[in-house]
């Protein structure tokens, strides 16, 4: 079978995608997640979804009264879900979060609570999942057209990445790659032109970054940029502006952006004009958090456990 993108064929035998991770979670160990302020239909839809798939067991943190009674509104059976009783959303964000830092979870998800109060338990200095570098979000598309996953960062998280911000948000997102079986990425450090120009400070960093890999400062990816959008993701594009000399030709793995703005656009523009699988987590922590937003789908929400379940084990392999 083949698919057709901006003009070309592309050869989608190979390609690999969502069902590819379903089927890598199935090969490993059984994973936990604990969810925080777990009283949400569209979380547990998602969990019940996440176990029956068999991509992970949850422990629900929350209101158990409300947790049961809208288990029961959508016909969820929660026989083998453990439940931990906390009325009060702040309380129970630092309880689900705690067990994924003492380790009886794998990974953490956001339930019915706000970004910013979900994220201070993230944070919190006791019970929380610093582990002392950036945090950053990483985003992974599996697009009609497209041979490979995408990887797009950050998106969501980090508004004005520096240079050095940069070369963290890369660190973050490989082990991301590894997991989802891409053992050398190609990183495409994103701007508006793909040539290096003094007036553009993004391709100045682009062009850093790209040295950094070549003299080993950044390692286990090749990085090629700056790069536009077209010659990341698009071969027949790279043919046409003759950039048939670069590392990468259309075929990048992490889209590296220079901004939020850049990120959040180009991912909406996907969500919402394409029929795409995706997930999305947030990296440097601790174990892999899973920050979906109530208007993400449910396959989303179940592929971002997905996806967190696979980076957890790659992240298991180091210990």
């Amino acid at each position: 079978m083949k698919t057709h993108l901006s003009g070309g064929w592309k050869g989608a035998e190979m390609k690999k995608g969502f069902d590819e991770i379903i089927a890598k979670v199935n090969e490993c160990k059984k994973k936990k997640v604990a969810v925080s302020v777990a009283q949400d239909a569209a979380v547990l839809e998602s969990v019940a979804e996440a176990k029956k798939r068999g991509i992970a067991d949850a422990i629900l943190v929350g209101d158990e009264n409300k947790i049961k009674e809208i288990a029961a509104s959508i016909g969820m059976d929660l026989t083998g879900f453990e439940i931990i009783d906390e009325k009060d959303d702040i309380q129970a964000s630092l309880k689900a979060v705690k067990l994924a830092h003492n380790g009886k979870a794998d990974m953490y998800m956001k339930g019915l609570i706000d970004s910013k109060n979900f994220l201070r338990s993230v944070l919190d200095k006791e019970a929380g999942l610093r582990t002392g570098g950036v945090l950053s979000h990483v985003c992974v598309f599996d697009v009609p057209g497209i041979n490979q996953l995408l990887f797009l960062t950050d998106v969501a998280f980090m508004t004005y990445p520096t240079l050095e911000d940069k070369v963290n948000i890369i660190k973050n997102t490989l082990p991301v790659a590894r997991a989802c079986g891409v053992e050398c990425p190609k990183v495409a450090p994103l701007a508006a032109v793909e040539v290096v120009n003094p007036k553009m400070p993004v391709t100045l960093e682009a062009a850093e970054l790209t040295r950094m890999n070549k003299a080993g400062e950044i390692k286990g990816c090749v990085i090629d940029g700056p790069l536009s959008l077209d010659l990341a993701i698009d071969p027949e594009a790279a043919k046409h502006k003759g950039a048939t000399h670069r590392k990468i030709q259309g075929d990048a793995d992490i889209l590296l952006f220079p901004d939020i703005h850049a990120g959040n656009l180009v991912y909406k523009a996907i969500v919402h004009m394409v029929n795409v699988k995706n997930g999305c987590i947030l990296t440097g922590t601790k174990v892999p958090v899973i920050l979906t937003s109530r208007s993400d789908t449910f396959e989303t929400k179940v592929n971002s456990m997905a996806l967190a379940a696979v980076v957890a084990e790659e992240m298991n392999k180091g210990k």
